[in-house]
């Protein structure tokens, strides 16, 4: 049985469609703790029927998984063999503009939460919107509310000022759990240097993707170029400031993409000169060398062929999160105003 010190593997965010297969994956794969989205543009009550709908996961497949709330309880999945859940939300639609509602998401378990997804939301600005309006006041109220509760300031998809922003005001260091730094690769989703420097004087943490449109090379993407990647970040932002998060998004239908996408709000795009519809996206295969959770042994060893330390590799795959956790996932009523 693992000892309270052993190293951890951790991925800073999944998506999966979550199942017995998923989580025996994450076993094989040596997956002591993954951050689970349960919520995109789910109302609040929305996420509490998703949180019944885990609970009955969790009752199901006890000896395999359980939810954590605390780094304690990830090292209690480890010394029990099991995967620690913890929960996230990728975009802050549950608040319903009622900030009193943190408070309560993290009694619930909720210990992540993006401040947009890509579009603007009522607390900061995503990174596809044109006019880039950062933080918002709500946003700005909502993050010293996060920070005293304990939730975590992610921000995946959100815009380069809502991050500088964020990365300012906020008390606690934050993380973008999810993302690619734009020297390696550029998309809208990518990490500037301007962002990289910032969230290293915030002792934040970035999780670096897989998912393959956000790969150099996207689905043909080598694990070489991955972790040849990897090395120039730890140049940039230090080797603490690195962690993994995947993007997985194992056994998702593409009906999901387009939700995701397109929230409850918008419409598929027209195109053409009779107006016909774009087709519905579709998720890429991931590569090779990274199919699923039980691939994680084969990124250890791509990392220490990139010329890291048995030290280093561990604390990208999950020594470098917790130790954020050990910091970002108390309730703390004494944090700054």
């Amino acid at each position: 049985m693992p000892s309270s010190s052993s190293p951890l593997v951790i991925d800073g965010l999944q998506y999966c469609r979550w199942s017995r297969e998923v989580f025996l994956h994450a076993r094989e794969g040596g997956v002591d703790a993954i951050h689970a989205t349960i919520g995109y543009h789910e109302s609040f009550q929305e996420v509490v029927h998703n949180i019944v709908a885990w609970n009955k996961l969790f009752a199901e497949n006890s000896d395999l998984v359980l939810h954590a709330r605390t780094l304690t309880d990830i090292r209690q999945a480890q010394a029990s063999h099991r995967t620690a859940i913890l929960f996230g939300l990728q975009n802050c639609s549950a608040l319903e503009e009622n900030l009193g509602l943190i408070p309560i998401l993290f009694d619930l378990g909720i210990r992540f939460m993006q401040l947009s997804y890509n579009r603007q939301s009522l607390l900061a600005s995503g990174c596809t919107e044109q006019n880039d309006g950062g933080l918002t006041l709500l946003g700005q109220q909502a993050i010293r509310e996060m920070n005293r509760t304990g939730i975590v300031v992610d921000l995946s998809h959100a815009s380069e000022r809502a991050c500088l922003d964020a990365l300012t005001r906020s008390e606690r260091p934050v993380a973008v759990s999810h993302a690619i730094p734009s020297f390696w690769h550029k998309t809208p989703r990518s990490i500037s240097d301007k962002v990289l420097a910032a969230l290293k004087d915030n002792g934040g943490l970035l999780g670096l993707s897989l998912y393959p449109y956000h790969l150099k090379d996207h689905s043909n993407c080598s694990r070489e170029s991955f972790c040849t990647m990897v090395a120039r970040l730890v140049e940039r932002i230090g080797i603490d400031a690195v962690g993994i998060g995947s993007d997985l998004c194992y056994g998702q239908p593409d009906s999901v993409l387009a939700w995701m996408r397109q929230g409850r709000w918008s419409k598929p795009q027209a195109h053409g000169r009779k107006g016909a519809e774009e087709p519905p996206p579709s998720f890429p295969p991931q590569p090779l060398w990274f199919q699923d959770n039980r691939n994680f042994p084969a990124l250890q060893e791509g990392l220490l062929q990139a010329g890291f330390s048995q030290k280093e590799t561990e604390k990208i795959m999950g020594e470098n999160w917790a130790r954020f956790f050990q910091h970002a996932l108390s309730h703390q009523d004494n944090t700054k105003a």
